[in-house]
């Protein structure tokens, strides 16, 4: 029996607000064993990611990261991904690279909002103008059909592009798009801060996704310092992304300040003043239960 791939194609299948509540039982199951494993070349990275979930299977996912592909008309992200029967250890799926990252990466940021944003957000500001800043207006938009977007962009012209896809406005300064935000979610690949927290004001949600290596981050350690901070995985952020080693070693932050993980579920709870800061890691575990619900709603 040949394995079967799953196509772009099943995303009509799929639902966001579905998958975030997916992703919350499966934080039930067993602690996930997670294992990654980092290749450079300048600015490229390889990165292979496996793990494995009592009760849920195995997965394996293989991306190459090209930050110079767009010169070329390519996405800076591809790969590959295997996901394995918990019974038997047979490959039950390839699926297609570009749906389940679309779908983990925005879908993690997502389950975080939904108890973190206030409810009554209408602004949503996003940095950045490529693949994922698309799904994560899908995404936001899912949860806060009301919310207006507005983006921003080192590019305007991307922005601009963007923007006209979605109904979406361009900002232009970003100091103030930042004010009048009320959550902020920023999906860059910048290495050195570009959310500064003296822009911050009480009763934000901000959501960092870009920065994935430790010389990369998006906020700077004022942010981190007005903000509670909540990650998806301990063990994929707190030692592994610049996001949190630098103000970690900095002694800007302690590992204390780090309210909780997904594992916790429980604790992703706000006051209403309260700036919650999100550090989505996007580990393998979460593609292996993304994988995993792509998988079952498209046998559906």
């Amino acid at each position: 029996m040949s394995t079967p791939f799953v196509p772009f194609e099943a995303e009509r299948d799929l639902d966001w607000i579905a998958l975030t509540d997916a992703l919350a039982r499966a934080h039930d199951l067993p602690k996930a064993a997670v294992t990654d494993s980092f290749l450079y070349r300048g600015k490229d990275t390889l990165l292979n990611r496996a793990a494995w979930i009592d009760g849920l299977g195995s997965l394996v996912k293989t991306a190459t990261i090209f930050p110079g592909n767009a010169e070329h008309g390519l996405p800076a992200v591809n790969g590959g991904v295997t996901l394995y029967s918990d019974k038997t250890g047979v490959a039950e799926a390839l699926l297609d690279f570009h749906l389940v990252t679309k779908w983990k990466t925005a879908g993690d940021s997502l389950l975080a909002a939904r108890r973190l944003a206030r409810p009554d957000s209408r602004r949503i500001l996003v940095l950045g103008a490529g693949t994922v800043a698309a799904s994560l207006i899908e995404a936001y938009g899912a949860a806060f059909p009301a919310a207006r977007f507005e983006i921003w962009n080192r590019t305007p012209e991307k922005a601009v592009a963007l923007a006209e896809r979605y109904g979406a406005s361009v900002a232009e300064d970003l100091p103030e798009a930042v004010g009048r935000a009320d959550i902020v979610t920023s999906a860059t690949m910048s290495t050195t801060p570009i959310l500064h927290g003296e822009w911050l004001r009480p009763g934000q949600h901000v959501d960092l996704i870009g920065a994935y290596r430790p010389d990369m981050r998006e906020a700077d350690d004022a942010a981190m310092v007005r903000a509670r901070i909540f990650v998806d995985s301990y063990d994929t952020t707190i030692e592994h992304i610049g996001e949190l080693i630098e103000p970690l070693l900095s002694g800007a932050i302690g590992k204390a300040d780090v309210v909780a993980d997904y594992y916790e579920l429980a604790a992703f709870e706000r006051a209403p003043e309260d700036i919650t800061l999100f550090k989505n890691g996007g580990g393998a575990h979460l593609d292996l239960m993304t994988s995993r619900y792509i998988l079952e709603a498209w046998k559906g």
